[in-house]
């Protein structure tokens, strides 16, 4: 079976993880970063596994390296490239555009908030962040980095890492070590203090009376809260899942792909090539019950994140509304919760102003300074 590290624990119920959170949370809020009103602190810090603790220092080599353009082959990306705090950690791009030019097949999902994520890609091959990590690096059309083994001596002779790797992890850099200081920086990128978090907090006008409507929509008529759920183990608004929305079901024939994809053991390699990643999470699983299911995104700051799906072939939040209004693609394998909303045109306005009230402000902002290239910082 294909499950979960243990940094992410099976979604139960808010009393368990209470206090399981309890458990680690003393230790892990030594170093905690500030987190912003509607996000957990208890849940956070149950998701820091004990492997790789956090600490600033740590944080900051991270950080450091997030924005390395020189762990790519040819020196131009980084994983800020994709993840660029000016778009809200992804890119603004229908697909992204790696070393030389090159293009993927799926559109870069935030990073923002993806330490509540139980799986990482859309087709959840990476259980953790710290596998997450090591993809794209040596990813022909991302980073394209010839091996880890490559990237490392790489690392290793750029002067300004020695004494960081050295001081945090007692030793030279490994990729164990570099993977570890980027999720241990992305554990950071939480967003929150958003009008949503404030109304729910109490202060009935912080969220206009279109968002009002829009939420009252999400969690009745819509409802979108089926697989974007929001609660004390849900603060992302994503239930973990992979659902088959029928956005993948344009043009393809999934049975042969099937097939075909059934040959090929590497889930990274099915990932990236354009004639099978519709499939998605099947490629992970071989399971005909995940053929072109793809995992259900978060929602915080989704109005900066534009274009929209796991291939961007929504250009905006109401084409998206508009989409599910539709009841999908219809295929064989469409989600059984997908169907026909017949929602008004102010209905669906209204859920559009919903959504952009879940954009993160002051502390919980995605453009706050320490979320920034501290590359950029240090030329002024």
């Amino acid at each position: 079976m294909n499950r979960p590290l243990k940094t992410f624990p099976a979604l139960v119920s808010a009393g368990a993880m209470v206090v399981m959170a309890a458990i680690v949370a003393g230790q892990a809020r030594a170093d905690a970063p500030a987190l912003p009103r509607g996000i957990p602190a208890d849940l956070w810090a149950l998701l820091v596994p004990a492997e790789n603790p956090l600490t600033p220092e740590k944080v900051a080599l991270g950080r450091k390296l997030f924005f390395e353009k020189r762990l790519s082959r040819d020196g131009t990306v980084s994983c800020a490239t994709c993840h660029d705090p000016a778009h809200g950690f992804s890119d603004g791009k229908k697909v992204s555009v790696g070393i030389g030019g090159k293009t993927g097949a799926r559109n870069a999902p935030t990073a923002l908030n993806a330490v509540f994520n139980e799986f990482q890609f859309w087709d959840g091959r990476a259980g953790s962040l710290e596998d997450q990590s090591k993809g794209p690096m040596i990813n022909a059309v991302e980073m394209g980095m010839e091996s880890h083994d490559v990237l490392v001596a790489k690392v290793r002779g750029l002067p300004e890492y020695k004494a960081p790797f050295q001081a945090i992890f007692g030793r030279e850099a490994n990729i164990d070590d570099v993977v570890a200081a980027i999720a241990t920086f992305e554990r950071t990128l939480v967003t929150g203090d958003s009008n949503f978090d404030r109304f729910q907090a109490g202060d009935k006008s912080a969220m206009s009376e279109a968002a009002q409507r829009g939420w009252a929509l999400w969690n009745g008529k819509a409802r979108c809260n089926t697989c974007h759920p929001f609660g004390d183990v849900t603060p992302n608004f994503s239930d973990n899942k992979f659902h088959n929305i029928g956005v993948a079901a344009k043009g393809k024939n999934f049975e042969p792909l099937a097939r075909k994809a059934s040959e090929v053991s590497d889930p990274a390699q099915l990932a990236f090539d354009p004639n099978f990643t519709e499939l998605g999470r099947f490629v992970v699983t071989r399971q005909p019950k995940d053929i072109g299911a793809f995992k259900t995104p978060g929602l915080r700051d989704i109005s900066l994140t534009a274009p929209y799906m796991h291939d961007g072939s929504e250009a905006t939040l109401l084409d998206v509304v508009n989409f599910y209004d539709r009841g999908g693609e219809p295929n064989p394998y469409l989600d059984g919760g997908i169907t026909p909303l017949k929602l008004t045109d102010q209905e669906k306005q209204d859920l559009v102003a919903f959504m952009e009230s879940l954009t993160g402000q002051g502390t919980g902002s995605p453009t706050r300074a320490e979320l920034q290239d501290p590359g950029k910082e240090a030329s002024r």
